[in-house]
This record gives C-alpha cells, sequence and structure tokens, in this order.
C-alpha cells in the first residue's frame, strides 16, 4: 500500500468513525473547512489538555489566556499583518489551479533528497555490510551531480525569499521545470503576493461600519495583554503566557485534509526574557517542546528540526519541529526567538510603555520573546497518523486498529455486557457509573463480543471490560487490551485502579517532569 492510499484510507476512516466531517456537507461542503465528530471532539479535547497541563501545570511561572478573536485593527498594523503578511502567489494557465510559489519549491529540493535517499539504498544493499554511507555520498557521481543542482537551487531560493524577488523565484520555478500536477504543463503565471487575512465589517451600518480582521494568530492577544497579566499576577521575567484558541488565514491552497485549513486552532506560549538571555531558552524550549512530542512513543526517527531558510521579520532564530506524515515530512510546531519586536512596535502604535520593571537591576526594557507555536489540527492530524495501523492477525483474520496513548483516546472504556440479558446489562451499567466521573466510558451490547471489540479498535478505545456468566458469580470481570488483545480477570472493585493507572494524563505528564 503507498503512502497515498494509506492516507486517502485515513480520511475515510475519519468520516466513518465520527472523527471528522466535511462542514456543511449536506450543501457539497466548504472548502478545506472541517467539523470534529464525536470521537474527534474528545481526541481534540485530550490533546489540549496534554499542552495545556504540560505547559501551565508543569511550570510555575507559566499562566494561561483566552483572548478575543476581534482586536483592534491597528494591532495588526503594529504587528505587520496589514502590509506583510503575505504569500507568494502563482497560477497555472491550463488547470487553473492556485500554488504557492514557494511551496513548489520546497517540494522539489524534497524531492532531490528521496532521489539521493534511494541511491544510498540502492548502494547499501548492493555492498552490504562493507557499506560507508559517508563516502559514497561524497564520491558517487550521481549523488553528488543531484546534490550540486539541489545546493544550487537551495540557495538561490533562499536568496529570492530574503529579497522577496518574485521574478527570481518564477525563473526558479521555471529553470527546474516543475509542472503542474493536474495539468502536468509548465504554463505559469507571474508570482504576485497574496495576503492572508480575512477582513469584516463591525458597526452598526454598513455606512460607520469599520473594518476588522478575523485574527490570523493568536499570539497578538498575549502581547497586548503582556502587562495586564505579568501586574495582576505579579510575575517575574522569565515567565510565559499560554493560549489556545481559534485563527483564521485566507490560504492560497488549502489541501491534505486538516493539515492546511483557513479557520484553525492554535497552542501557542509566548515566553518573556530578558535581553541577551533568549538564545538561552530558545535553545531550552526547542528541546523541551521536542521531548514533548515523542514521549507520545511515535518513534524519534518520525520527528526532526528544520531550521528556517528565510527569518521572519520579527524573528532572529526559527525552527520547525516536523513529523513524517504520510505525505512526508511536514511542519507541526515553530519555535521561534522573536526579539522585541512585538511589544516595541505595540508599544510604539498605541503610545502605552509596554515595559517590564526589573527589580534585581533596577531597571525598565522591553522583553524579549521567545515563542512555542503549535497547530492544533495538525497535532490531531498526527496522532491519527502515527495510531492507524492495519494488521493481519496470527488467524489470518484483519483488523484496523487506532493505537492511540491511552490518555489521548477519545474513549477510555468500553464496557460489553456478553448478552442482554440474566442481569448482565445491569452490572454492565454499574461499572459504566464507577467510571464515568474520571473517564469517558461507553455502552456497547450491539453484535458479537468479536464484533464490538473490533469496533472499539477502529476507534482506539484502549481496554474493554466483558461482564458475563462468571461476574454475576463472583463479581470479576474480562479486561481486553486494545494493543496485545491480551484478556485477564479482573475483581470489579479494581477496575478504577487499572483504568487510571493505564489511562490517567499523569502518565505522559511524568514523563515530561
Amino acid at each position: 500500500m503507498t503512502q497515498e492510499e494509506l492516507f486517502k484510507k485515513l480520511v475515510a476512516h475519519c468520516k466513518e468513525y465520527g472523527f471528522v466531517f466535511p462542514s456543511s456537507e449536506i450543501y457539497d461542503g466548504l472548502g478545506a473547512v472541517y467539523d470534529y465528530g464525536q470521537n474527534g471532539v474528545e481526541l481534540k479535547n485530550n490533546i489540549k489538555r496534554y499542552w495545556w497541563e504540560s505547559m501551565v501545570r508543569l511550570h510555575e511561572n507559566i499562566v494561561g489566556l483566552d483572548s478575543a478573536i476581534f482586536m483592534h485593527p491597528r494591532t495588526w498594523e503594529a504587528s505587520g499583518h496589514v502590509g506583510a503578511f503575505n504569500d507568494p502567489l502563482i497560477d497555472n494557465k491550463d488547470s487553473k489551479k492556485r500554488y504557492r510559489a514557494d511551496v513548489l519549491i520546497e517540494e522539489w529540493i524534497e524531492k532531490q533528497n528521496e532521489k539521493i535517499a534511494k541511491e544510498v539504498e540502492k548502494a547499501r544493499k548492493r555492498f552490504g555490510e562493507t557499506f560507508d554511507e559517508v563516502q559514497y555520498r561524497t564520491t558517487s557521481p550521481r549523488v553528488m551531480e543531484v546534490a550540486a543542482q539541489r545546493d544550487a537551487i537551495h540557495s538561490r531560493f533562499v536568496r529570492a525569499l530574503s529579497e522577496s524577488n518574485l521574478d527570481e523565484l518564477r525563473q526558479i520555478i521555471v529553470d527546474c521545470e516543475i509542472a503542474d500536477p493536474i495539468s502536468g504543463t509548465r504554463n505559469w503565471t507571474e508570482v504576485r503576493q497574496f495576503n492572508l487575512m480575512f477582513s469584516t465589517q463591525m458597526g452598526s451600518t454598513a455606512e460607520g461600519a469599520n473594518t476588522i480582521y478575523l485574527r490570523p494568530e493568536t499570539a497578538q492577544g498575549i502581547f497586548v495583554n503582556f502587562l495586564n497579566v505579568q501586574k495582576t499576577g505579579r510575575m517575574k521575567l522569565p515567565f510565559g503566557i499560554a493560549q489556545i484558541g481559534k485563527a483564521f488565514r485566507n490560504e492560497i491552497v488549502a489541501r491534505q485534509f486538516i493539515f492546511r485549513m483557513r479557520e484553525f486552532e492554535q497552542m501557542e506560549m509566548q515566553f518573556f526574557v530578558r535581553p541577551g538571555d533568549e538564545m538561552r531558552w530558545y535553545d531550552h524550549w526547542r528541546e523541551w517542546r521536542m521531548k514533548w512530542h515523542r514521549s507520545l512513543g511515535f518513534g524519534a526517527d518520525n520527528y526532526r528540526f528544520h531550521d528556517h531558510d528565510k527569518l521572519a521579520h520579527y524573528a532572529n532564530a526559527a525552527a520547525d519541529i516536523e513529523f513524517n506524515f504520510p505525505f512526508g515530512f511536514k511542519e507541526v510546531e515553530g519555535i521561534h526567538s522573536r526579539t522585541d519586536f512585538d511589544l516595541s512596535r505595540h508599544q510604539e502604535f498605541s503610545g502605552k510603555k509596554l515595559q517590564y520593571f526589573d527589580p534585581e537591576s533596577g531597571e525598565s526594557y522591553v522583553p524579549y520573546v521567545v515563542e512555542t507555536s503549535i497547530g492544533l489540527d495538525r497535532m490531531f492530524l498526527q496522532v491519527l497518523s502515527a495510531a492507524y495501523v492495519e494488521e493481519v492477525l496470527e488467524n489470518g483474520e484483519e483488523r484496523t486498529v487506532l493505537r492511540f496513548p491511552a490518555p489521548l483516546a477519545p474513549v477510555k472504556v468500553a464496557v460489553l455486557p456478553l448478552v442482554k440479558k440474566d442481569g448482565m446489562p445491569e452490572v454492565a451499567r454499574e461499572i459504566v457509573d464507577a467510571l464515568k466521573y474520571d473517564h469517558n466510558v461507553t455502552y456497547d451490547e450491539k453484535d458479537s463480543v468479536g464484533k464490538r471489540y473490533r469496533r472499539q479498535d477502529a476507534l482506539g478505545t484502549p481496554l474493554c471490560v466483558t461482564v458475563d456468566g462468571q461476574t454475576l458469580e463472583d463479581r470479576t470481570v474480562t479486561i481486553r487490551h486494545r494493543d496485545t488483545m491480551q484478556q485477564e480477570r479482573v475483581a470489579i472493585d479494581v477496575l478504577p485502579r487499572i483504568v487510571d493507572e493505564i489511562c490517567s494524563m499523569r502518565s505522559l505528564l511524568k514523563n515530561l517532569a
């Protein structure tokens, strides 16, 4: 099965099992907008909780905030979004499809890396244990040729981005012979800038309405509340402000399911530090955030850092944490050293001082900021992609299972009466009532136990508890574990402790402490 086929199955699975639905589907949907179903919203909330508790609960110097989506329009002038929040846009004249020019070039560069990797793997098989990869990469004419071409294009690309040279971006696309994946032609328009912000009107009448924007990021709500939080919380540097909230971007190309959407959710933390300390804290958060991802147990090799070729206008250092999705390594989270740009700009545009008085030095200054920003929807897709498994069992049967980390699973326990009589449903309901105040529990009595197991596997439920005839005699039940399918007999009285040990968020948080 190809990665593309796997991704299509994953998308279909999301709809079939109540994770993600196309928005307004009865009206044929709305492009790049999705709704989270009954299981999707539970998974999403659990991811939020993992992030929030790891950032706010585990750090005494980080507090939370929930700022408004609508903000004064001057906010976005100060932040630079009105004048500079653009992506380079290019159209194919034959397919009439629109693309980001920089993404087309980045994908071409990645294809060259894949070519090199294939050459290396072929050589590894040919030479066996004597294979020296470093020597091969530096002596193979084919590998050196592809690498030289890639590096030359990469250098041109970085220079074009830094100079905002749209003509050069188009010329790189032409020189690399990049074709439209739909029409197969290279009939491209000129590259032009496209502002990503959604605007709307606020006011009682059309004539008196003001133009405002749906926020394209949640960070500015933190910056304009910096002093409110610092003074009311008596916070001392360094300290952070965390926020989870919706953001909106009029993306040129919204694709790959929920990976790139026009309405999405962010989990951001802005960490305020003394000027000069920012790189130390940048390194700290860079490593800590990678640890957070890897603690989920999806394999360290599926993550990597990608340092930015072009820094944003506000940054002096930036890196992405990328995950190996079915469509390749893509960004999930960004870590940025934003200097004092944001607070200084808001101080300038508002006329209000946004400075911190340092009791140790006796001076006032504008703090520097280190940001961690993760796309919740991308994180949701990462967890689903990593958890989705199709496997053949020893008896030849097949099953689809979502191997979620138990604390993130939408449903923690499914309680199954063996039959719908003889008092078994009543005992099953009693177990549900005992567990439901601490965990999301479901009751399932339809179909055979085997079919119910398969259904819960496909939902990612870590534990199934079966009530049978023996239960009525000795108050014991069978616990069936999702990943191993092993079963054990336990007393009903110890169920809460067992479920808590396996499914509590505590287990994930302890890995980080």
